[in-house]
């Protein structure tokens, strides 16, 4: 038998009491619903409230403020599982690497990356969040901002090149920028990584800025377009069915 912390388990259930009255309860009665002794549960309840557990209003207890940290953080891990397993589906569909990533307090984000050992996903060997210019990630993100927002991420993260192919100035890129038409794919050619070739599609995500990707090797070229038109297919079918969340 596994060694068990009584006092935990005292304290849990109190949480789970509180946690069943949307308004509060006092003492007395939690310790009831709980099967403690009064003395025990005040204790308790002091410490849990100390701790931020717990908050006492009008002489009841509510759930506190870590309490609620705790609730939105199991929240977070559940729609980053969705999220892992619709890319995975994703990738099954394309057979290619699929990626998510988000424009996020000023900053790319890659939210989840899906590949297999015999389609692996590009080595992020420069920082995602600082080469934006150099990715198709990135320049489909920087493409839904506007100018200023652009502008502020220039200002942190210069263009310069990483590969013979990559983009050679800001006036370039924005040239590029300025002719993407609205919700078409951004490829870009071993701008990144040599021998390999990307794509990106915009997905919306309220007023967040976000695209989902994949990645070929450069002999597998042909493919890209096709490739991301199938992605582009299957995350308009899923978004549809409200199965695919990305509000994390």
């Amino acid at each position: 038998m596994p060694t068990l912390i009584g006092s935990v388990q005292r304290a849990l259930r109190l949480l789970e009491a509180v946690g069943s009255h949307s308004g509060g309860a006092p003492a007395k009665q939690l310790a009831r619903e709980a099967g403690l002794p009064l003395p025990t549960a005040y204790h308790l309840l002091r410490t849990l409230t100390h701790e931020g557990y717990l908050r006492r209003e009008s002489g009841v207890f509510v759930l506190g403020d870590a309490a609620a940290r705790l609730a939105r953080g199991g929240l977070q891990q559940k729609r980053r599982s969705m999220i892992l397993d619709s890319l995975a589906h994703f990738r099954d569909a394309v057979g290619a690497p699929v990626y998510f990533a988000v424009y996020r307090e000023g900053e790319i984000e890659v939210v989840g990356v899906s590949d297999t050992p015999a389609s692996p996903a590009c080595e992020e060997w420069a920082d995602f969040r600082a080469t934006g210019h150099a990715h198709a990630i990135g320049q489909c993100l920087l493409g839904q901002l506007d100018e200023r927002s652009r502008k502020d991420y220039y200002d942190r993260h210069p263009v310069e090149a990483i590969t013979p192919y990559t983009v050679q100035d800001l006036r370039s890129l924005e040239q590029r920028i300025g002719s993407l038409e609205r919700m078409q794919p951004v490829t870009e050619r071993q701008e990144y990584s040599l021998g390999t070739v990307c794509a990106a599609i915009p997905i919306t995500a309220g007023d967040a800025a976000a695209t989902m990707a994949i990645s070929l090797p450069l002999h597998q070229e042909s493919q890209l377009l096709s490739a991301i038109d199938r992605l582009r297919s299957e995350v308009g079918a899923l978004l549809s069915t409200l199965s695919f969340s990305i509000s994390i």
